[in-house]
Parts: C-alpha cells; sequence; structure tokens
C-alpha cells in the first residue's frame, strides 16, 4: 500500500515513515524540501498518484496566530482537494489534547480549523489528538524561567514520547478511518511544576522551581485538565523520568 506522510522528515514524520516502511508498504516522506508543499500545493497531484492513505503530521513553522492559520488552512484545504482527485481513501492527521479549551492561542484555533476542514472534507478520516511531547519538556522548562526562577502553572499535564505518537499514527494509518477521533497519552498524569522540577534535576540543574498558577503555558491561562485527555484514551507505558534518563545515557 502507498502512503504518503506530509510532514515525513519531521520529528513525528520521520518516526511514522520508518514504522510504515519497517511494516512493508511503500512510504513518501513529502515535505517542503522533498519536493512536496502542502501549503502552496506544489508537487502534491505527483505524490498523491496511486496512494491510498495520507498522513498529516505537519507543522506551523511559527506560533504566531496569522502564520498558523494560514498554515493549516491552506494546508487542508489543498490536501482535501488533491486527495479527492487522486482518490485516496483515508486522511489519518495529528492534533492535540484539548484544542478546543486552548483557544487563547491562535495557535489552537487554527488546529481546531484545521480539524474542522478535516471532518467536513468528505475524505474518511482519522484524528490522533496527542498530549505534549516529552521532547518539549525542555522548551517548557526554559520558557518558565524568569530572573533565575522557574515559576510554573500546577495545572495538570500528562506528556508522552514522540516514538509513542508516531507508533499510535502508523497503527492508525493501518487501520480503517474511524470518522472519528482517538487521544493518547503518557501513564503518568502530575503538576506541571512537578514535571519541570524532575526535568531540571534529571538534567542536573539546580534552580529554584515556583508553582505560578497565573503563569502562562504558551501564553495560555490553563485550567487545571485542559492538557490531559478525557475519556477512553490510549496510555503509553513510557514514563518521563525513564525516557529523560535514556537521553543522558545517550549523550554520556
Amino acid at each position: 500500500m502507498k502512503i504518503v506522510v506530509i510532514g515525513g522528515t519531521g520529528l513525528i514524520g520521520s518516526q511514522v515513515v520508518a514504522n510504515l516502511r519497517n511494516a512493508g508498504h511503500e512510504v513518501l516522506a513529502a515535505s517542503p524540501n522533498t519536493g512536496v508543499n502542502a501549503v502552496t500545493g506544489e508537487g502534491l497531484a505527483n505524490a498523491l498518484q496511486g496512494t491510498s492513505v495520507v498522513v498529516d503530521v505537519a507543522n506551523s513553522p511559527s506560533f504566531a496566530d496569522d502564520v498558523a492559520m494560514d498554515f493549516f488552512v491552506r494546508a487542508g484545504r489543498n490536501l482535501a482537494a488533491a486527495e479527492k482527485a487522486a482518490g485516496v481513501t483515508h486522511h489519518v492527521a495529528l492534533s492535540v489534547v484539548g484544542t478546543e479549551l486552548l483557544l487563547d492561542s491562535g495557535y489552537f484555533r487554527a488546529k481546531l480549523a484545521q480539524e474542522e476542514l478535516i471532518t467536513s472534507a468528505g475524505v474518511p478520516w482519522t484524528l490522533v489528538r496527542a498530549t505534549q511531547f516529552f521532547e518539549f519538556v525542555g522548551t517548557i522548562a526554559r520558557a518558565a524561567i524568569i530572573d533565575g526562577v522557574a515559576r510554573v502553572t500546577s495545572a495538570s499535564i500528562q506528556p508522552i514520547a514522540s516514538a509513542d505518537v508516531a507508533a499510535k499514527v502508523a497503527e492508525a494509518a493501518l487501520a480503517l478511518p474511524q470518522n472519528g477521533m482517538t487521544e493518547i497519552a503518557g501513564p503518568e498524569r502530575l503538576p506541571m511544576v512537578e514535571l519541570v522540577k524532575r526535568h531540571l534535576e534529571g538534567i542536573g540543574e539546580t534552580r529554584t522551581v515556583i508553582t505560578d498558577d497565573t503563569a502562562l503555558y504558551f501564553g495560555i491561562l490553563l485550567e487545571d485538565r485542559w492538557l490531559t485527555p478525557t475519556g477512553d484514551a490510549w496510555l503509553s507505558e513510557r514514563r518521563y523520568s525513564d525516557w529523560l534518563a535514556a537521553q543522558s545515557d545517550r549523550t554520556a
């Protein structure tokens, strides 16, 4: 089966491509640097010829409101048109747990617009909504540091390794379309302030960490459960502390 992965050279996309190729499928890693640009439409028609499944894990190059909205809307419209023309039978996309609750952010307004385009496009679809990746906990910690002190909300977070996200996205690509949404998360739900403490301790950085529920998360004032799944979510087994220790072992 031929599968095209939009954003196939990025953090998640490259792992999705590897998983699907290992399963014996013909997979095209589609991105601007491989001649396929979903935002402009360049190369889409040729890339999708003979394609059964399109997996979209591409991300906006910027969190700026206008840039993110333009990226996801234009890409979504171009993909829908190209998929229908090519006879694609399944569109799989990666989104974010809690998107509809995070609309103070233009980025998440753009993600919601992307989801709405997918569900109304007329191509059978599956949405995989994931929590924050382990790989970005360091970014959260650095963004929280003000005058040498990390000020972090106590709102809950339930992060997951990108490898586990990629595995579930690949699994969705090989299954029948759900015309629905699956939520996935890591095994541990904990206050974000605790996660930042674990990160800093894990990298050997001594720094004061203060609970501050007015601290913003990428510009958003969080309520407690906005970043955690609801209902019957799939949970990975990989814990953040174990993952972080493995990264340290690789660089030692």
